[in-house]
């Protein structure tokens, strides 16, 4: 599977999950109600752990009613958002937001960038990624930015070789050089970390992989840096709504000294502040 447009289960968990937050939302009158309780639609980890964080110990004081709904696909979140279920959502990168865009016809835009997760490759049968044999099975995300991504990831550690100027729709036919003849299997983000059992390594979004219990800096076999990364996760809303005052509240506290320790605390390097 090539894109978002392919993914049978996160779709199918997208329309049970997009019902739900329609429920949530009161037919789409939480966007433009900006009276009511901002609902904002996120990945479990770390995304709606601090937006839990802010709910907790800082929404009130800065009059903010803030609702966090937990999404576990890369997909409800921008549709929610664009349907108005949800005032706005906490979960994708400038790369993948803007694929999702120009395939689903959506209209979202970024507010601020809030921390980078960095991404991994991670196995449970090497501690190097020079020990892989010859024609191990490496898994990586099957959405079009996610697996361009693990593609860089491993050319950046001399693994693979990518064409020169590759952008963010690289695929394994675009590698010019693969020394350990290395077989590549195409996942949902979401299964990667599940694949360790069955494969010889697996690059894992950051989510994904604390979520499964792995901890990036600490059991990756190789860590994407965080020096000029683009792949920064950010609060984002329908266009037209960035100054919808919920949202600007949101976005003050999200990028607080408050917010700042408890990512560098809670995470350990896992997750990283951007600002």
């Amino acid at each position: 599977m090539r894109n978002t447009a392919k993914i049978t289960t996160a779709v199918l968990a997208a329309g049970a999950l997009t019902l739900g937050l329609s429920a949530c939302g009161s037919d789409k009158d939480s966007a433009s109600d900006t009276s009511g309780p901002l609902i904002v639609a996120a990945s479990p980890t770390p995304h709606a752990e601090i937006l839990d964080f802010v709910k907790k110990n800082l929404a009130k004081k800065a009059g903010l009613d803030l609702e966090v709904k937990e999404v576990t696909d890369y997909v409800t979140p921008n549709t929610a958002t664009e349907d108005g279920s949800v005032g706005a959502n906490y979960f994708q990168n400038q790369p993948y937001l803007d694929d999702f865009n120009k395939k689903k016809g959506t209209h979202i835009v970024p507010v601020v960038t809030v921390h980078l997760e960095p991404l991994g490759l991670y196995s449970h049968k090497v501690k190097k990624a020079d020990d892989l044999k010859s024609g191990a099975t490496v898994a990586i995300p099957n959405d079009t930015v996610n697996e361009a991504r693990a593609l860089k990831l491993l050319d950046a550690n001399g693994i693979i070789t990518l064409k020169s100027g590759v952008g963010n729709e690289a695929t394994p036919g675009d590698i010019t050089k693969n020394p350990k003849n290395l077989k590549f299997k195409e996942l949902e983000a979401a299964q990667t970390p599940r694949s360790l059992d069955d494969v010889d390594a697996a690059v894992v979004n950051g989510n994904y992989a604390i979520s499964s219990g792995l901890k990036p800096a600490k059991d990756a076999v190789v860590l994407e840096s965080p020096k000029d990364n683009p792949y920064g996760n950010f609060l984002a809303v329908k266009k037209g709504n960035e100054k919808d005052p919920r949202v600007k509240k949101l976005a003050k506290l999200l990028t607080s000294p408050e917010v700042k320790k408890f990512i560098e605390d809670k995470y350990a390097g896992s997750v990283i502040p951007s600002f």
